[in-house]
């Protein structure tokens, strides 16, 4: 979804550019917004890579609009500042767009209606993000295993395509939360150091979470 929703920003916004300066040979000059993802508005706690995003994009072009640019969408880390990333690569899995999930039968809407997912309606809270967004999310991916979404040909071309960065991450993300989510500098010395037989003992101990954070980033 995300990378749909990049490929088509950036279409739009690009031929919303060429229609601006037709003619205009030399530099030109355009007015944007910057707002990050998570400040758009959702009923799940923090905005998404969904229809508000969709919308907004619309937007910008209806009024003449020719940038949108967001904070870093990598995901956080202790403290969740955009800044500070697991990843240069991986997308965060709050911008997982909860309707989406609904609509392609992974979730049902009582998962995600019966939490209260902020305490404020203009604040993000972080801390019930943690407590419930990946207990939601997991529940999906289980749903995706049961519907062998993640054993088709375009998970797997997926996989494949994004092997380079996805295998390490999504090993990282599983290790992180089997050790309780203490930094690596804590973690055994053996897969700290990269061992190789130690890596693929976690790699088929933790097979199901490794594969948990390869959905995600699918998604």
């Amino acid at each position: 979804m995300a990378n749909k929703l990049i490929k088509n920003t950036d279409k739009m916004l690009t031929e919303k550019i060429i229609v601006n300066n037709v003619g205009n040979t030399g530099t030109y000059r355009g007015a944007g917004v910057l707002m990050s993802i998570s400040s758009l508005p959702s009923p799940y706690g923090i905005g998404t890579m969904g229809d508000a995003a969709c919308r907004f994009i619309d937007k910008l072009a209806e009024t003449g609009f020719n940038y949108w640019q967001v904070l870093p969408i990598g995901p956080t880390s202790f403290g969740d500042s955009p800044y500070q990333s697991f990843s240069v690569f991986a997308g965060n899995p709050y911008f997982i767009d909860l309707d989406i999930l609904i609509s392609e039968g992974l979730l049902e809407r009582a998962d995600v209606e019966k939490i209260t997912w902020f305490d404020s309606e203009d604040r993000v809270s972080y801390e019930k993000l943690w407590a419930y967004r990946y207990t939601v999310l997991r529940k999906a991916y289980d749903k995706a295993v049961k519907f062998e979404i993640t054993s088709n040909d375009e998970y797997l071309e997926f996989k494949k395509e994004n092997g380079f960065w996805l295998e390490d991450y999504s090993l990282y993300m599983a290790c992180k939360n089997h050790f309780d989510n203490v930094e690596w500098l804590q973690w055994d010395e053996s897969i700290r150091f990269r061992n190789p037989v130690s890596m693929k003992a976690y790699r088929d101990k933790l097979a199901s979470d490794v594969e948990f954070w390869c959905f995600l980033q699918y998604e």
